[in-house]
């Protein structure tokens, strides 16, 4: 059963706005592409994983998913819930059987995890809800079949993906994926990435590599 993974990333200059006050806009753009491009290595890496789909208008960012083997979507500029339903479009008319969206920016993603958590999904009608670190947003969707649920990011998203899969007579669930929890949006987290990458040896290499030059240019 063919597998689909589906990145929706905003522009890399529009990234991480909620850091603005904790890093200038050349620090959050890199930073933004060494956990982009390591989410898209452990893609790669995850054998469950047939094909990664970036949707985009940033030309950075689809220069850096063409170099993983990543097909490009140009991207509407119409918000993440477009973007994610726009990727779920083109996975339909590839005749993918089922989607996992996720975020470009959860750079500790295992792809051992990945392949677990798409080994729990049903034969069909089945959406699998992966939260945040606080359970309130969603940080991934898998959806069998892709257009089985439509995809409602954004604040309390965990329980509203719950509520539309009941509604709609599929299965939902809510599966915690460790590696998935973690999305970096503001200071408290990223200082949870620093702690987590420290806990953990190997992986996320270019955002490692990233953090170690913010520190370094602090004087930590």
């Amino acid at each position: 059963m063919p597998t689909l993974a589906i990145l929706p990333v905003k522009r890399f200059t529009e990234a991480k706005r909620r850091l603005r006050t904790d890093l200038h806009p050349g620090e959050r753009r890199a930073l933004a592409e060494a956990m982009f491009s390591d989410v898209l290595i452990a893609l790669r890496r995850a054998a469950a994983v047939d094909g990664v789909l970036v949707v985009s208008a940033d030309h950075g960012a689809q220069q850096i998913a063409g170099g993983y083997g990543a097909e490009v979507l140009e991207d509407r500029e119409q918000g993440h819930n477009v973007a994610a339903r726009h990727g779920v479009e083109a996975a339909q008319q590839r005749g993918v059987d089922r989607v996992l969206l996720v975020p470009g920016d959860c750079p500790t993603l295992d792809p051992k995890e990945l392949d677990d958590l798409i080994a729990r999904t049903a034969p069909e009608r089945a959406a699998l809800i992966v939260p945040d670190r606080h359970r309130t947003g969603t940080n991934a969707l898998l959806l069998c079949p892709p257009d089985v649920l439509a995809p409602s990011f954004g604040p309390d998203s965990c329980e509203r993906h719950l509520a539309g899969a009941r509604a709609n007579g599929i299965h939902g669930e809510i599966v915690s994926v460790p590696s998935l929890a973690l999305d970096v949006d503001t200071a408290d987290d990223l200082d949870a990435l620093e702690r987590a990458l420290a806990e953990r040896h190997g992986g996320a290499a270019n955002t490692r590599g990233m953090l170690m030059q913010l520190a370094r240019s602090r004087g930590r």
